[in-house]
């Protein structure tokens, strides 16, 4: 085990250095070596859901193996922890910025170099190792290096901690939210003006927006109106702060703002003043201070925007439960929905919270049994809809509570989590437990019917046209999703048509068969339909769903529910997009869960971290998907792939589901790279138990290539292309195990039959094509003739040598071509009665011909004769 720490009482920068070391070490586990810093609690009170961050009472200390050490090397400033460092076989790496001292621990890896923050140096790696960084990450990076260097002022600052800072700033770091956290030392002068600014302070509110706005006179010019700006920003927590100061013959005025509402670039622009919407300031000259300041607020009163509020952001309708529900039953449904919490409801009336911490403290003492009425929490803390996101926020943070009610009239209307107030600050980031995105249902998606009208057939255009027309007659709603979305995005061809309805499913499927006069093939159940069209082309309906799980690794049940929710069921950002069909709408991408910036970024990433627990075959699908697309597991979902094998979770699966995950694999054109990957993460010995995978790796990393060489000689497999892969996967294999395999997975009788006749001839096929000195081409293709077509394909690459793939060339071509012309009926037309004696002479014509003995149907007469004469005997003629 793996762990990166730092320091006692955890100060911001320590904390983004463990933060910059994981992406260096991803399997590592981040830990607190004990107490946290105030401003490290808070930010880890909003958090929390977003970082992994372990305390010691989780760690079993004589596990860890190796400990990174970032922002410090002195023991004595690690608690517990010094213990680890001093036990034999446990690795120490190190970086830091702190100066060589007395009784600092020595590692094996020293980054140890004079620079104004640690960030700085873990920054520099990422880089150099061009290792992806999202804009949370970048933001708490650069809140490190900040905090360790004054925002950039203190005299310690280099020039590597400014050029970290721009690079996390091209990665998307929010300054405003660095600014959140950080403060300063004021000089006296800055001390007595900010005393001045808080004395004169007036708030307002203005369509609801929070705004401070301060004056002040001073004869001498001040330095740092904007950082006092800022400090009073910090000090009021208000939407948004205005200072306007009159100092020597001029009037500054310095504007920041929190809240999207509040543009202060435009508000100052009257000013002739400068900057972007967060941060502005302007200077006026031959102007009284009251007069610009009474200017200022009439700007503000017509510029200021109604704020982002708890409605706009809250997740709704709300799952609850009862006070009598059982620990049990809420468990299963913070599990079948993918929350972290739940409100407890009784007659309408919200009572109290329960949170996944309750309910597995609860499981752990064998209470699932109890109702949560005696484990839920009963303060609750709640909002009404109209309330700004920032005070949200500032209630998570003071409470410590990771979802907040929203309330109306005395009944509950929506909850707003973690992740919904951590979306407005960061944008769309990849969560540790990925909530669905509530905001409006593009999701800044942007218009994509262009890119369809490119990619698509005009039937497959026609038809998404159609199915929103026939919604709009229905009073549905319609759109595309899943897989066609993401095959559209990249150009893809051979689309399969998906749609998602929210209304009934199967109605639409009917409607739309009438129009094209296709088939329906219906299943209630489901709520999903198939669009039969004569010609075999297929599309596939379905009513908007939310499938859960009752246990791990069953089968889904179903539940009506909205498009959000169908796509929040899916397996991978990749394939939870969706595409809006309706009228003015159609084309609109939608896009809850950043799929898109997964396909650009080449990313595989499930949804939320239960996702392989509750469906197992998702590993394979993981897998197939990366090697496909030339893509990579990301970092957090790697984690959670490496958790469910060290499960064994795939153990829970039916062999029927786990085949038809398998056999998709074996159907694609990498199958080889997907086996290996397969076996890198552990899978392999859960899809072919009892094979070992060393003994046909080379082969099964080279048999594309062969399948390649075969299509371009002109011979392909049958359909069955996977059962090429199956055979190669278990040449090497003893017939029972390979029999017992064939039967796990239910291979028919035929199937069954070319697997073991494979395992226990191609060695002696193998062994005569191989043969050096002049043979007969009739005994090589006797001999091959008893392998199926798909060994094939393993044969050829065990053939090393290019004279033999020329010989198993030349020896295919002439199974094909030298099919003899004359046959039974040529044999029974010169007098011979039905027996033994026709096969006989035809095999005896085939191998003349294979041997080049006869060239026409003359010669082939004239030998078949000849054979009958010397070996057709008395009783054979009529």
């Amino acid at each position: 085990m793996d762990i990166i720490t730092t320091h006692t009482n955890t100060d911001l920068d320590a904390l983004a250095a463990m933060v910059a070391a994981q992406k260096l070490y991803p399997e590592a586990v981040m830990v607190f070596p004990g107490k946290l810093s105030r401003n490290v609690e808070e930010f880890m009170a909003l958090h929390k859901d977003a970082l992994a961050v372990s305390s010691l009472r989780d760690i079993q200390l004589e596990k860890v193996r190796r400990v990174v050490l970032v922002d410090t090397k002195n023991p004595r400033r690690l608690g517990k922890l010094a213990e680890v460092l001093s036990r034999p076989g446990v690795e120490i790496h190190i970086y830091d910025h702190h100066p060589w001292a007395e009784g600092d621990v020595r590692g094996t890896v020293e980054v140890v170099e004079t620079v104004g923050a640690t960030v700085t140096l873990l920054v520099e790696k990422i880089r150099e190792q061009d290792i992806p960084l999202n804009p949370l990450e970048a933001t708490i990076l650069a809140l490190g290096i900040y905090g360790d260097t004054g925002s950039l002022v203190f005299t310690s600052t280099t020039p590597r901690d400014v050029a970290a800072v721009a690079f996390l700033l091209e990665k998307g770091a929010n300054l405003g939210v660095v600014a959140e956290f950080l403060g300063r030392p004021l000089t006296e002068e800055q001390k007595s003006l900010l005393k001045s600014l808080l004395l004169s302070a007036r708030r307002h509110q203005v369509n609801g927006v929070k705004i401070l706005l301060a004056t002040a006179s001073v004869e001498e010019f001040v330095v740092g109106l904007a950082l006092l700006t800022h400090t009073i920003s910090e000090i009021e927590r208000l939407d948004a702060v205005f200072t306007v100061v009159e100092m020597e013959d001029r009037v500054y005025i310095v504007g920041r703002s929190n809240v999207a509402q509040v543009d202060v670039a435009e508000i100052l622009s009257p000013f002739g003043g400068g900057g972007h919407p967060a941060a502005a300031s302007a200077t006026v000259k031959g102007a009284p201070l009251s007069l610009v300041a009474e200017k200022l607020m009439k700007i503000i009163q017509q510029k200021v925007r109604p704020p982002l509020t708890a409605a706009g952001i809250m997740s709704s309708p709300v799952k609850t439960v009862t006070p009598e529900t059982t620990i049990k039953e809420a468990s299963r449904i913070m599990m079948r929905y993918g929350h972290t919490g739940l409100p407890v409801v009784q007659k309408d009336r919200l009572v109290g919270v329960i949170s996944r911490r309750d309910v597995e403290k609860a499981n752990l003492h064998g209470l699932g049994h109890a109702p949560v009425k005696g484990f839920m929490s009963q303060n609750v803390v709640w909002v009404t809809p109209d309330v700004p996101v920032a005070e949200v926020q500032q209630l998570m943070i003071e409470h410590d509570i990771g979802r907040v009610p929203v309330v109306s009239d005395g009944r509950l209307v929506g909850i707003v989590s973690r992740t919904d107030v951590l979306r407005t600050m960061h944008g769309d980031f990849p969560s540790r437990y990925r909530a669905i995105y509530s905001g409006h249902v593009t999701a800044g998606g942007g218009n994509i019917s262009e890119l369809m009208h490119q990619v698509l057939s005009s039937r497959e255009w026609g038809i998404m046209r159609r199915a929103g027309e026939i919604a709009a007659g229905l009073g549905y709603r319609v759109f595309a999703a899943g897989g066609v979305v993401r095959d559209i995005l990249l150009k893809a061809s051979n689309l399969d048509i998906d749609l998602v309805v929210e209304g009934d499913g199967i109605s639409l499927a009917e409607a739309l068969a009438g129009a094209y006069g296709a088939q329906v093939r219906a299943h209630h159940k489901f709520g999903t339909a198939e669009v039969l069209f004569p010609d075999g082309f297929k599309v596939d309906v379905a009513t908007a769903r939310v499938e859960f799980y009752e246990y791990p690794a069953a089968l889904p049940r179903v539940e009506s529910s909205c498009l959000r929710h169908d796509l929040y069921r899916r397996d991978f950002t990749i394939n939870a997009m969706a595409v809006d069909l309706n009228g003015e709408h159609f084309g609109n991408l939608i896009d809850y869960f950043g799929g898109r910036q997964d396909l650009q970024q080449g990313l595989i990433r499930v949804l939320y971290n239960l996702s392989f627990i509750e469906d197992p075959t998702r590993l394979l699908r993981a897998v197939r998907f990366e090697q496909r697309y030339g893509f990579k597991i990301e970092p957090q979902t790697l984690k959670l792939v490496h958790e469910a094998v060290r499960r064994e979770v795939l153990v829970r699966v039916s062999p029927e589901r786990l085949w038809e995950e398998l056999k998709h694999i074996l159907t694609e054109e990498k199958a080889g790279r997907m086996l290996a990957r397969l076996h890198q993460l552990g899978m392999w010995s859960f899809a072919f138990p009892g094979v070992t995978y060393w003994e046909v790796q080379p082969v099964l990393h080279d048999l594309g290539e062969a399948l390649a060489l075969l299509e371009e000689w002109g011979f392909t497999p049958d359909n069955e292309r996977w059962l090429c892969y199956f055979i190669a996967a278990l040449h090497w294999t003893d017939p029972e195990t390979a029999r017992n395999l064939c039967q796990r997975y239910h291979l028919n009788k035929r199937q069954t039959e070319k697997v073991l006749v494979t395992l226990t001839k191609w060695r002696s096929v193998l062994s005569q094509l191989c043969y050096r000195d002049p043979v007969r081409m009739s005994e090589l293709a006797r001999a091959l003739l008893v392998l199926p077509r798909e060994a094939h394909p393993l044969i050829l690459t065990l053939l090393d040598e290019e004279w033999l793939r020329e010989r198993f060339r030349q020896l295919l071509l002439l199974l094909r071509d030298s099919k003899p012309t004359v046959d039974g009926t040529y044999i029974k037309s010169l007098g011979y009665r039905p027996g033994p004696i026709f096969r006989k002479a035809l095999d005896a014509v085939w191998q003349a011909r294979l041997d080049g003995l006869v060239q026409n149907s003359d010669e082939e007469k004239a030998f078949v004769q000849e054979f009958l004469r010397c070996h057709g005997g008395e009783d054979s003629h009529v």
